[in-house]
Parts: C-alpha cells; sequence; structure tokens
C-alpha cells in the first residue's frame, strides 16, 4: 500500500473519481464485482485519493462509525488507529492462516476494530501505523467476536486484499489520538472477572521483571506494580511479555529516581484471582504521565501528599465480608477471643509496631516457574553449575527468584505475638525486594547495611491486616498469624 494524500470529504454529499471500481450500469454482471483494483497503488484511479468523478458512477459518502452497519452499500470512514496488534498464527480444519487487528477512532467518539486475514495481511500488515489517520473502504461488517474484541460496537470490519485504505498525512487534529474510559479504583472490586475496562492511578511501586514459564512451555517475563488513586483504592497491575521490558523497566527507573509517574492503562484485563487484579493483555497500552486532564488531576492530588496517604488494596487482602467491613483488634485479642480456631481463618486489622525481625532465614530461593496460571514458588537447591533444581517440576533454572519469609515479632499496648510475613508484605515492611537483601547478607556481606534496612523497620506502627488460622505442624495444632497486608502509620 501506498499512501495517498487524504480527500477533503463531508459526510453528506462529497464524491470523487473512481471510489468504487464497480460501474452501476445495467449490463454488468456479477462477475465484474470480484475485477476491482487493489489498494491505492499511486496513480491508480481507483484510489480514494483520487479528485475527478464520473456520472456513472454513486457518489462517495464519509459517515461516522457509528453509522456503520451490514446494510449499508458503499461507504468510507476516516479515523485514526489508536493500537495495532502483532500477526497471530492459526490452524483450523480449513488449514493454517494468518490474522491481525487494529482499532480505530473517529472524531465522534465511535470506535470499531478492523481485521485481516491471510492475503489482507499481506497487503495491510506493513503500511499499517498506529497513531495514523486513514480512509477507509470496502470492507465488509461481521458482528464483534466479544471474547476477542472489548470495543464498544457491535460490528468489526473484515478487509480483503481488495478493500481501499488511504493515509491521511496531512489530517487536521480532530480525531484525538486515543479515547479512554476510566474507572475509578474502588469500581474495579465490583468489575467482572475477564473484562477489559481503563483504569488510571499514581504508581507507587514497581517489583524486578521475572521469567515466567507459560502452558505452551514457552517462557516470557511478568513484571508487577502498584496504582492508587483519589478514591482511596490501590490496586495491583501485572505486565506481560514485552511490556515488562519497555513501559515496566521505564517505570522502574523513574521510581528509582524518587518520582511516582502517572499511568494510564487503555484495556486492562480484570483478573479476580486472590482479590481483584488489572494484567496486560496484547490489545492493552500504557501511557506513561500523558497529557490528559485526569492525569493532570491526579499529578496535583499525589505531589499534594496524595501518594503518600494509606490507601486500600483490592489486589491482595480480600476477605469475606469485603474490606469495607475490616475488623479492628488489639493484640491480645488474638489469644483472649481465640482467634482463628475456627474451621475458617479470621481476618484482622491491629495497628502494632515491629519489635524484632529474625534475620538467619528471613527469605528463600523459589521457582519462577509457572503451573497453569500461577508461580511455583517451591524452594529451589543450587546446583554445581551455578543453576537451581526445583524437585515439583522436576527442572533446571538459570536463575531463581528470591522470596522473603519474615518471622517477626509485633506488639501493641496490649501485648505482643509473632507473625510472618511472605513477599509483598515482606517488602512494604522492610521497603526493599528480597533479592537486595540477599545479595547485601550473603554475596556482598555487607552487614552495616544490612543492619541498617533491618532496624529502620523496627519500632515503625503500621496497620497489618492479619489472617489468623490453626494449622497442623509436625503433630501440634498452632495458630498462624500471616501478614497479608502492612500500611505504615503516618
Amino acid at each position: 500500500m501506498k499512501a495517498s494524500s487524504c480527500p477533503n470529504l463531508n459526510r453528506e454529499t462529497t464524491s470523487y473519481t473512481n471510489f468504487f471500481t464497480l460501474l452501476e450500469q445495467p449490463d454488468h454482471d456479477d462477475t465484474t464485482i470480484e475485477e476491482r483494483p487493489k489498494v491505492d497503488h499511486g496513480d491508480d484511479t481507483s484510489s480514494v485519493g483520487s479528485n475527478q468523478f464520473t456520472g456513472n458512477e454513486a457518489p462517495a459518502r464519509m459517515i461516522p462509525i457509528s453509522a456503520l452497519n451490514p446494510y449499508q452499500g458503499r461507504w468510507v470512514i476516516k479515523a485514526r488507529v489508536t493500537a495495532k496488534g502483532d500477526i497471530r498464527r492459526y490452524n483450523n480444519a480449513r488449514g493454517d492462516g494468518k490474522v491481525f487487528s487494529f482499532d480505530l477512532l473517529d472524531s465522534d467518539g465511535g470506535e470499531i476494530r478492523a481485521t485481516c486475514f491471510n492475503a489482507a495481511v499481506d497487503t495491510f500488515y506493513e503500511p499499517i501505523e498506529d497513531g495514523k489517520v486513514y480512509l477507509i473502504s470496502k470492507g465488509s461488517l461481521k458482528p464483534a467476536q466479544k471474547n476477542f474484541n472489548h470495543l464498544k460496537n457491535e460490528w468489526e470490519i473484515i478487509l480483503k486484499a481488495f478493500s481501499t485504505v488511504d493515509l491521511c498525512p496531512n489530517e487536521d487534529g480532530s480525531i484525538p489520538s486515543q479515547q479512554f474510559s476510566f474507572r475509578p479504583i474502588s469500581e474495579i472490586e465490583i468489575a467482572g472477572n475477564n473484562s477489559i475496562l481503563d483504569v488510571i492511578g499514581v504508581v507507587t511501586s514497581v517489583n524486578p521483571s521475572v521469567p515466567v514459564l507459560q502452558k505452551n512451555g514457552m517462557e516470557t517475563q511478568r513484571r508487577t506494580l502498584t496504582l492508587k488513586d483519589q478514591s482511596g483504592w490501590s490496586v495491583g497491575l501485572t505486565l506481560w511479555g514485552d511490556f515488562c521490558n519497555r513501559e515496566g523497566q521505564n517505570l522502574q527507573e523513574i521510581i528509582d529516581s524518587g518520582i511516582f509517574p502517572v499511568l494510564a492503562v487503555k484495556a486492562g484485563k480484570v483478573n479476580d484471582f486472590n482479590g481483584k487484579s488489572i494484567g496486560t493483555i496484547l490489545s492493552t497500552k500504557l501511557f506513561i504521565n500523558p497529557d490528559y486532564p485526569e492525569a493532570h488531576s491526579l499529578r496535583n492530588w499525589s505531589d499534594g501528599g496524595g501518594k503518600n496517604t494509606t490507601s486500600q488494596s483490592i489486589s491482595r487482602d480480600m476477605i469475606p465480608g469485603g474490606l469495607k467491613n475490616e475488623i479492628r483488634k488489639t493484640v491480645s485479642q488474638i489469644k483472649d477471643e481465640g482467634l482463628g480456631r475456627s474451621d475458617k481463618p479470621d481476618w484482622i486489622t491491629v495497628k502494632a509496631t515491629i519489635s524484632f525481625i529474625k534475620t538467619d532465614a528471613f527469605c528463600y530461593t523459589a521457582c519462577p516457574l509457572m503451573i497453569g496460571d500461577r508461580q511455583c514458588k517451591k524452594k529451589v537447591t543450587k546446583l554445581g553449575n551455578s543453576r537451581w533444581q526445583c524437585d515439583r517440576c522436576n527442572q533446571e533454572i538459570e536463575e531463581c527468584d528470591y522470596r522473603y519469609l519474615l518471622q517477626a515479632q509485633v506488639q501493641d499496648h496490649t501485648g505482643w505475638t509473632w507473625v510472618t510475613a511472605f513477599q509483598e508484605s515482606g517488602e512494604e515492611i522492610l521497603g526493599c525486594p528480597a533479592k537486595d537483601l540477599y545479595v547485601l547478607k550473603y554475596e556482598e556481606e555487607d552487614d552495616v547495611r544490612f543492619g541498617e534496612i533491618i532496624r529502620g523497620s523496627l519500632f515503625t506502627e503500621f496497620l497489618f491486616r492479619l489472617k489468623i488460622k490453626e494449622e497442623l505442624c509436625g503433630d501440634e495444632q498452632r495458630v498462624k498469624i500471616t501478614v497479608v497486608k502492612a500500611e505504615t502509620v503516618n
């Protein structure tokens, strides 16, 4: 496809030369319909970019995306590409094939997806560019496949190799670069599993990227971060694949510099495992510190102290009855009321300080491989060849994960108790990843810096969200208290 200049069209009666190759003459038979030239080849008079009109042709009407339906004849839309997917291969009863899609947005805010198969992929994949504006015609409309298509349109466009797609290099900017329908983080709690939505928030933490093994045996990257907004809630966002080393690494560097960036997520997917979280999919787009009113509002809120306010997470600490019904207790009430000894665990919030942290075994080396949609996390052992062995997965791996397993004493004015903090809550208590602390203690042997980090968390007041459950340890029943979240009290 070769870009042509965008004609000055209106939506009522504008016409142009040979926009449709087929002339509507009574003596044409149906075989003429397939004898159309392909897309835009410079001086080809069938291109949308032509400006003459012959009396035998039907006039061309530009219409908004919202007016498209399968019962229209000839139409043309002017729209911006807001997302372009990769080429995907498939195999079905008809044989092998390939497909790619791109999303379109017009000046009225209408959105629709265009999909190309096989020969159309060869014709359009390279010329179509994300962010550019095109005139598109000679496509067919079919019901949108909602399991793959999240746009608010019941139709999608199917383009053939003979369809027409012309670049508008001098478009006037009337079509926005992106359209969002942001949901407050507090509303994600009630969003359906696998639903697709837009969200914007301040990034408060970014975890390192780790390799994971997918169900198909291929390895990919995963990185998690946390978003919070003015609603007083926070949510976990999981980046997959290229997002980890592209936007994820950029966010990591910004956070490391002491700045908390605003991140807009277009088309994130809701996951309801262990609370609610958001994950990236192929059509997701991430925008760091975007120039949108919502982003400016968040930035002003964050800089005004919002980034330091306590928020409630909807991602890891969902409790029966919901977080709004959290139960406040003192440390002594855990024992006095026999919490954790019923069939179901007790979930409470305690305001307390850390008085002691065991440092002899504060973390463990874990398997990063995925079993289904969950990380293995089992302890791995180091082999003589600098690789690691996971007995559960029965595989050798080059790099392991480092996960917190903190044993700590917490106390308030009523007493003290032992608690266990795993990965995320361990990072919230100590303020750094387990791997960094492991390297300090066992590789760099910097006991001074290691001790400073541990002491920095002592006698700091936290709001601890605790899960309390009696478990069998050997031959003895013991009440286990697990920290699912630790928030510093300002």
